[in-house]
Formats: structure tokens, sequence, C-alpha cells
């Protein structure tokens, strides 16, 4: 399965995303997996007109992504974009390989705690980045390519 690259970053498709990861890693799809996307068609919408011709997107819910995996093969270069820990911990507990997941995003809102300048978290996130861990899987806090990269582990109490 030629998951190239799992990343959090809670604004989706963006200009670093596009310059910097998909190109870095010569992706060839990128797969959205979140439910809230998933049920919004404005959304999916801005996401597709952000993304260049050549690049495929798609937008999954967490369940029916769970039930894709269980069924077909990734074939494509893919990118795994989450907004969320939550997300990437039920797809990693219903059988998602990964050993490496970037952290780019997720900003401070109500209800969350800071870890870094980009990465904050709600109490249920917290735990599911130390599910993840415990998994040996690195969480790796990185903006962009060329930014040092912070072991997520490091930053969690």
């Amino acid at each position: 399965m030629p998951i190239n690259l799992a990343r959090i970053d809670d604004r989706l498709i963006h200009g670093q995303v596009i310059t910097t990861w998909v190109k870095n890693h010569d992706i060839e799809q990128i797969l959205i997996v979140n439910d809230k996307v998933a049920n919004d068609t404005v959304q999916q919408s801005v996401i597709s007109m952000s993304a260049p011709p050549e690049l495929k997107v798609q937008v999954f819910g967490v369940q029916k992504f769970i039930d894709i995996l269980k069924k077909t093969e990734i074939k494509r270069r893919t990118m795994l974009l989450f907004t969320n820990s939550v997300d990437v911990n039920a797809l990693v507990e219903n059988g998602l390989d990964i050993n490496k997941l970037n952290v780019g995003g997720m900003r401070m809102h109500e209800g969350r705690k800071s870890l870094s300048r980009a990465v904050a978290v709600t109490p249920e996130e917290e735990q599911a980045f130390k599910s993840l861990i415990s998994r040996n899987i690195a969480v790796e806090i990185q903006m962009v390519p060329k930014d040092t990269i912070v072991e997520l582990k490091s930053l969690l109490d």
C-alpha cells in the first residue's frame, strides 16, 4: 500500500501542502479522511478547486475509509490528510499501517492546550497521540520539509 505520507493539518489542502509536501513525496493523490469534511459539499468543492488538476483528491468519512481499507489496495503514491489525531488513531486501530505521522498544524481553539507553536490538542487528541506513539509510530511535528523535526512525544506529559 503506497501511503507515502500521513499528515495532520487542520487547514487541509493549502499552498505548503501542494508546493512542498506533494512535490517532495511525488504524491499522485490526496485522501482526506474526516467526517465533517465528508459531509460538507461546500468545503469539498473548495478543496477540489485548490488542488492542481493532475492531483487526484478524494474525501472520506472515517468509517467509510476503514471499510475501503479492508477491501481495496491503494496503488497510487498517496498522502493521507487528517485534521486531528483521533481520526488517525481510529484508522490505525482498524488496520491502517503507518510507521510515521507528520503533524503540520492543529490550531489553538478553546478547550485545547498548546504543545508547540503550531500544535494544540484537546485531551482526547492528546490521548490519541499517546496511543499512536505506544504503537511505535513516529509522530513528528514539521510544518514544511526544511523545518527541524520535533518528536511529539517529547512535548507530552
